[in-house]
């Protein structure tokens, strides 16, 4: 037991890496889809049935029970987007220029660790960043009266439990406790050197995970996972040139189903599906208050986001398994709601990646997707959810819009993998 302790330890320092993320949005909206390398090589296709190894505890914490003894499993993405805003000359301010990168390039970091307590229970953890956005498109360009830069950062520290009622019925449940910071500027005037305000805050609140995976055949994985809305109170500032003030909002983040195949073909083929649904639609237009007093709005007003995705899976050699996949997303953003700080639109993915068993506890996992983001244009016009803000009417296309993912993870199992947990002592007896 003492081999163990030492090995759960070890696990939750190989988290660390978490510290550090940074991350644009790529999920939809600002959701963040990148917690897992195996994952990203099918276009998360089957995550929700083990498609993404141990990182599909993200979506579905009942995959625990796939993994005997102890694991522990640390994923990390470089996230590179591409494109522009170019302003129609329609758009009283389109003498001040073009945006050349909204989204900035990022980072992102997940960890995982599941303990085979006995042969029914087990007991986990994930660490994620669930949401993030890095936008800046400018200080001093035609949009900016509607945004300067945008942060958003989120820490989600996710405890689980997965119970084994038989060989093909596995149930989980989990806490969600996440801790969301947002900070957001935008110019009080149109010249190129109008000064900002600046609205920022964040808070800590809990929702939860569940999870079932059904295996009808030894040849057959089904899963389904829920990550319920987490409600967070944002307490904060907003600061003009003339004021500082202290605001609330309260922000529902979006529940997220997800439902996944797994479909073993013969030894080396396997095939996956998988399909999403995010309710985007429950953040609506937020008001920003001081003394339950409306001083300002977040004009979210996204609809649901749906993604859906195929992937194949071929055992080149007992130490490497090669994937690929493709996916399509609806985005929650379209023309109606499209604003200059996340000018995000459909989006077709295309995957590859492999997996290298170097032993029978160490595994390296490489995965690299590249985003076909659909033409689309911005119209912050009456009738759009940030119009009132400003007054000011601002058109404009995105240009060149694409992006391209790597990411890799490291996946190690601690205890004797001759040895079934708990290790079963001899009876001595006496002669």
């Amino acid at each position: 037991m003492l081999t163990n302790r030492r090995s759960l330890v070890l696990i939750a320092t190989s988290a660390g890496l978490l510290l550090t993320t940074s991350a644009p949005a790529l999920a939809g909206a600002f959701g963040l889809r990148e917690q897992s390398a195996e994952g990203q090589g099918t276009s998360f296709a089957g995550v929700a049935a083990g498609g993404g190894g141990l990182s599909s505890m993200f979506w579905n914490p009942a995959i625990m029970t796939d993994f005997p003894g102890i694991t522990s499993s640390t994923v990390a993405s470089g996230i590179f987007p591409n494109g522009s805003i170019q302003p129609s000359p329609l758009s009283p301010t389109a003498v001040f220029g073009s945006s050349n990168g909204s989204i900035l390039d990022g980072f992102v970091a997940s960890s995982y660790g599941a303990y085979e307590f006995n042969d029914k229970l087990w007991l986990g953890y994930s660490l994620n960043t669930p949401f993030g956005l890095q936008s800046k498109p400018g200080f001093a360009w035609a949009g900016q009266v509607y945004g300067r830069s945008a942060k958003v950062f989120s820490v989600d520290a996710n405890p689980s439990a997965a119970y084994k009622i038989n060989d093909w019925i596995s149930i989980a449940a989990g806490l969600q406790v996440e801790y969301l910071k947002a900070r957001f500027t935008q110019a009080v005037g149109v010249l190129p050197t109008s000064p900002s305000a600046i609205l920022e805050g964040g808070d800590t609140s809990v929702g939860y995970t569940l999870g079932v995976t059904l295996k009808p055949t030894a040849w057959t994985e089904i899963g389904l996972g829920f990550r319920s809305s987490v409600h967070e109170t944002v307490s904060g500032s907003l600061t003009t040139p003339l004021s500082a003030l202290p605001v609330k909002a309260n922000i529902n983040l979006p529940e997220e189903l997800t439902f996944g195949v797994r479909q073993q073909i013969d030894a080396q083929w396997t095939l996956l599906g998988g399909f999403e649904w995010t309710n985007w639609s429950r953040l609506g237009i937020v008001p920003v208050t001081f003394n339950s007093a409306p001083v300002s709005i977040i004009p979210f007003k996204y609809k649901d986001g749906y993604f859906g995705s195929l992937g194949a899976e071929y055992a080149w050699s007992p130490a490497l398994t090669l994937r690929a996949g493709l996916g399509y997303e609806r985005s929650p953003i379209d023309t109606g709601n499209r604003e200059v700080l996340l000018p995000d639109a459909n989006r077709i993915w295309a995957s590859v990646g492999a997996t290298y068993h170097w032993s029978e506890k160490l595994s390296f996992d490489l995965g690299y997707s590249h985003g076909f983001v659909a033409k689309d244009n911005i119209a912050i016009v009456p009738g759009h959810p940030q119009f009132p803000t400003v007054g000011l009417p601002f058109i404009a296309s995105v240009k060149n819009a694409r992006f391209d993912i790597v990411s890799a993870a490291v996946t190690y199992r601690w205890d004797n993998t001759a040895e079934t947990i708990p290790v079963t002592q001899p009876i001595v007896r006496k002669p």
